[in-house]
């Protein structure tokens, strides 16, 4: 059974632990587990009440007259709330009730109507990071399982994979960016919308996709004639130093560019290649490109 502190309950609902607490005592809106040891912890079905309680809260509704809604009222008030009268705070809970409940239909139905209505780009901005920082936090703490992480994943990978096959395409398009994921990194939502912001601003994008070898890196930078080859490195290679991985790189690059973002740059030798640029963050690389595409 996955089990929730108050601390996880705080960081997934936006409610302080504080307001959760008078919450319980004055309305007894949820009523936390006791470990033989007096720990309160709390179940998903109270994260699920918690969630639908904040989206009721957040619209206007008094805590008051939640209290003293049935589980059946209270859902269909949430229903009853169009889906452009939320907000983003209201739209992430509503989000993370779906992915709690592996709810696709309603996931898909919130997410095709931000991007309706805002494009990808801002949904992506507005909706997914911050959904996904909210799940983060509760995957470190072990409250949700890898099966919601692959439900989440899988959905917003054919948004964006959509978004993608509708921009036109142009074989004769410059300068040329090869991507890739190293073996063991688990950035492939953010690979994909790079490979989107490169293929709008008129790219050229060569994408190997994820769990690619160094051999098959250079054997690409020899085959294609590439401008700027960018990977993502947040985990510690497991078949290469850092330093030889990365200047293998460059020199095969023959004074071509190598762009890297990701936690393990903190850890580069201070004599880097120079043909390698660190992008500290999604804003630095989004200017390189506009920058690279001669967009000012």
């Amino acid at each position: 059974m996955v089990v929730y502190s108050i601390k996880d309950m705080e960081s997934l609902s936006g409610v302080k632990a504080h307001t959760i607490r008078i919450w319980e005592k004055r309305y007894n809106i949820i009523q936390p587990k006791r470990t033989k040891t007096n720990i309160r912890y709390y179940t998903d079905d109270d994260l699920k009440q918690l969630l639908n309680v904040c989206i009721l809260y957040r619209n206007g509704t008094k805590i008051s007259v939640i209290a003293k809604m049935s589980d059946a009222e209270l859902k269909e008030s949430i229903n009853k709330i169009p889906q452009h009268g939320l907000n983003i705070d209201e739209k992430i809970d509503s989000l993370l009730l779906f992915i709690l409940e592996l709810d696709a239909y309603n996931f898909n139905k919130v997410l095709d109507k931000h991007i309706n209505f805002h494009g990808i780009d801002k949904t992506i901005e507005e909706l997914i990071y911050p959904l996904m920082d909210k799940l983060s936090i509760a995957w470190l703490t072990g409250s949700f399982q890898d099966m919601h992480e692959s439900f989440v994943s899988q959905i917003i990978k054919c948004k964006i994979m959509h978004a993608i096959e509708q921009l036109d395409e142009n074989a004769n398009a410059s300068p040329c960016f090869i991507i890739f994921l190293p073996e063991g990194e688990k950035q492939e939502l953010s690979l994909m919308y790079l490979h989107y912001q490169l293929k709008k601003v008129g790219c050229k994008v060569i994408n190997l996709g994820n769990e690619v070898g160094l051999k098959d890196v250079l054997t690409a930078i020899n085959t294609c004639k590439t401008d700027y080859i960018f990977t993502i490195l947040n985990e510690e290679l497991k078949t290469d130093s850092l330093n030889h991985y990365i200047n293998e790189i460059c020199e095969h690059l023959k004074g071509k560019t190598f762009l890297l973002t990701g936690f393990q740059t903190l850890r580069l030798d201070a004599s880097k290649p120079s043909n390698l640029v660190v992008l500290s963050n999604l804003e630095e690389t989004l200017n390189f490109i506009r920058q690279a595409k001669g967009i000012s």
